[in-house]
């Protein structure tokens, strides 16, 4: 990393513990009609990264053994400067780049999208299992974690020394992200019990993304 060289992170601890703080990948690669970048949920399993859709979509045939880019972002709060041109984010970063191979095998493929899907809630054991059809539809890929690197900001704005004594508020506006309370579907029949890894979410009214690094 070369501009903000002093925020970089290559410790592959705290790379891991932002990627499991993180809910959102944005994935990046290049297609036959151009270069796109898609939001996706992911998973991390040892050192890699996994990443499923659907067999349609463009960018994750296009991935397929090829050079990818994923960027995980967490936002913890507004910087507020005495001077705009210094206003900033608080935030949390990983940018992994790699070749993205597709995992083929019917239990293989499961147990990674049994990966993804935990990674936000532990549901797979009390939902439907994915049918041969559900899988024949969907697409895994796995990259390795080998080169990743993170982007960490914290603390107070950085003003100029000149301005310290200027009549302008400076600080920190935290941004917190939580789960709201679980609501059931409208066609939900009566009598089917939420999940608890579900009632936990909202139970606990947060994410693992509002704990520090």
């Amino acid at each position: 990393m070369k501009r903000g060289a002093d925020r970089a992170v290559y410790d592959r601890e705290a790379i891991r513990s932002i990627l499991d703080a993180g809910i959102i990948a944005h994935v990046g690669a290049a297609t036959e009609d151009g270069p796109i970048v898609l939001p996706m949920v992911y998973g991390v399993r040892h050192d890699e990264l996994l990443l499923h859709g659907s067999v349609a979509n463009a960018m994750m045939r296009a991935g397929r053994g090829f050079d990818v880019c994923v960027t995980v972002t967490i936002v913890d709060g507004l910087v507020v400067a005495r001077t705009p041109l210094h206003n900033s984010m608080n935030y949390r970063s990983v940018v992994v780049r790699g070749t993205a191979t597709v995992i083929a095998g019917t239990d293989e493929k499961a147990a990674a999208l049994q990966v993804i899907n935990d990674h936000i809630a532990p549901i797979w054991d009390t939902a439907r299992p994915p049918s041969d059809i559900d899988l024949k539809q969907t697409m895994v890929l796995t990259m390795p974690l080998t080169e990743s690197s993170a982007k960490v900001r914290d603390g107070d704005p950085i003003d100029e020394p000149e301005d310290l004594e200027l009549d302008h508020w400076a600080g920190v506006v935290p941004l917190v992200t939580a789960w709201g309370a679980p609501y059931p579907a409208a066609d939900l029949r009566d009598g089917v019990a939420m999940p608890a890894a579900v009632e936990a979410l909202g139970g606990t009214n947060a994410h693992p993304l509002d704990d520090s690094v």
